[in-house]
């Protein structure tokens, strides 16, 4: 859509919040629906090896991107299992970050875990090494529905998690998903129900979605909703949640009057943010352009790269035509949406880079009719990948 080489209006980087994003590669078993990079663990894993290598790449990254005079607003330590981590690995993690780059006072700073992997004593031990908000993978209340999608966790291990995260933490989130194999609308509604009664700050319900390259994607599970049976589901989730006082925020995220998770905010709003660990993403914004770094999978070879002084990652600055969809990719999944400013000031370009795409959008009813707003309408949001890739 533009093919210019330099930027209408430069963006200000120090205005533009800043994250840091750790990924932990391993679980105890990888589930047949996720395509995260994630893999089983081995008998022999180094923890302290990986928080080394961890926190070089971070040193390295920070020098790269020239952030070290910016301020971190965010932390999300995610996985994999992230919990498979001991709680002393976790703070001396934090501590190092906080040794090579400012770390705001308020800096929400969340930590995935999952039921098979989770106690009340080590949630407490996450706690006190400086983790503030605890994202819980639950996906099912249901034993049976939990073995069909290949968690190593049952319904009661779920309880007993979700009680841990409540006795630790103020502010936490439960992952479900729904239109899950031999799912029904009544179960469900069960489910949202104890997650309502769960002292969860924050929710997120996932319809789940058959990947390339995952195991149900090559062999998808029997008795699947079909889609207007998950349709179905998610107005109820929604209607739901709504009258509970959960606003939805974004597709899949409802949260509390005040707890929304400000690290995926960042991510939405195209902020910058840093990304160390195997298969880990990292976007930055300086004077020469928006760019990325996408961090090597496989954790061996993630370790090679950084043992020879890198940042274990392939960096690239994002072609200037490519900006409007990389921005979009993102805005588009709040419901709210974005101010329309602030694509100038994230892209670097104007408004009119994208204005008859946004004009054939509103006109069909995808996009708000708000000169003032760019977000998808109640339609886009349903139709949501075909709208992000008209700005292709």
């Amino acid at each position: 859509m533009t093919h210019g080489r330099r930027f209408a209006h430069p963006p200000h980087p120090e205005a533009i919040p800043l994250s840091l994003y750790v990924h932990w590669p391993w679980c105890v078993r990888k589930c047949p629906y996720c395509d995260f990079n994630s893999r089983r663990a081995p008998k022999l894993l180094d923890e302290e090896a990986y928080v080394d290598r961890l926190l070089a790449a971070l040193d390295r990254q920070i020098e790269a991107a020239g952030v070290r005079g910016r301020t971190l607003r965010t932390i999300f330590i995610g996985g994999g299992t992230p919990s498979l981590m001991t709680p002393e690995a976790v703070g001396r993690l934090l501590e190092g970050a906080a040794a090579r780059i400012r770390v705001a006072g308020d800096c929400e700073v969340t930590m995935e875990a999952n039921p098979g992997t989770a106690d009340a004593a080590r949630f407490a031990g996450f706690r006190a090494a400086g983790v503030n908000r605890l994202s819980l993978g639950v996906q099912s209340l249901s034993t049976p529905i939990l073995k069909r999608i290949g968690r190593i966790h049952d319904a009661d291990g779920a309880r007993a998690a979700i009680r841990a995260a409540r006795s630790a933490f103020e502010n936490f989130n439960l992952d479900f998903m729904f239109a899950l194999p031999g799912q029904t609308l009544e179960e469900l509604e069960g489910e949202v129900a104890e997650a309502l009664d769960s002292g969860a700050s924050h929710l997120s319900f996932y319809q789940l979605t058959l990947e390339p390259g995952t195991a149900f994607g090559k062999r998808p599970p029997e008795a699947l909703p079909d889609e207007d049976a998950a349709a179905e589901m998610g107005d109820m989730v929604e209607s739901r949640l709504a009258r509970a006082g959960f606003e939805r925020y974004e597709v899949s995220g409802y949260a509390k009057p005040g707890r929304r998770c400000r690290h995926n905010l960042n991510y939405w709003t195209f902020g910058d943010y840093l990304g160390v660990g195997a298969g880990a993403h990292a976007k930055w914004t300086n004077s020469e352009g928006v760019w990325r770094e996408a961090g090597e999978r496989v954790p061996s070879r993630w370790a090679a790269r950084v043992d020879a002084g890198g940042t274990g990652a392939v960096r690239r600055r994002i072609p200037l035509e490519d900006l409007p969809f990389e921005f979009m990719l993102n805005a588009l999944r709040l419901v709210d949406g974005v101010p329309s400013g602030s694509f100038r000031d994230r892209t670097g370009l104007g408004l009119d880079a994208v204005e008859p795409v946004l004009g054939r959008l509103r006109a069909e009813g995808l996009m708000a009719d708000d000169p003032g707003r760019l977000a998808a309408t109640p339609r886009g949001l349903r139709f949501l990948s075909d709208l992000q890739e008209a700005f292709l």
